[in-house]
């Protein structure tokens, strides 16, 4: 179940990268860089979860623990490759990649976390 909801989570990764491109080239240049922000964060949350409800039956989780379970190896990864690829090959500084994180100058990340986090449970509870 665990691997495949980690191929799930490289699903969700490649769209981040795809979103981003997007947000980059279409987005962001009409809205400038914070709306872009927003906007690009609205839309990889919403297709993140459809993704999650989408494939979670593929997963096959068996009950809330395993939901958890899958919720908690997402947000883990996510923020470990946040960090780990942020740094050492982007290169980017401490500051920077702590700055996501501070929604009290608003930046929306978190939303993407909070997604990966409960996204298995609220899909498996729209599912019945």
């Amino acid at each position: 179940m665990l691997l495949r909801a980690m191929a799930v989570w490289l699903l969700m990764a490649v769209l981040a990268v795809v979103n981003g491109t997007a947000r980059n080239a279409l987005i962001s240049p009409r809205t400038g860089e914070y709306g872009g922000h927003v906007i690009s964060t609205v839309i990889f949350c919403i297709l993140s979860f459809f993704l999650i409800w989408l494939l979670l039956p593929w997963i096959g989780p068996k009950n809330r623990r395993q939901l958890w379970q899958i919720g908690i190896t997402w947000l883990g990864s996510t923020v470990a490759f946040e960090f780990v690829a942020g740094r050492y090959v982007f290169g980017n500084s401490w500051e920077r990649l702590l700055a996501d994180y501070n929604v009290f100058r608003g930046r929306l990340w978190i939303a993407v976390l909070l997604v990966e986090l409960l996204g298995p449970l609220g899909a498996a509870r729209m599912r019945g």
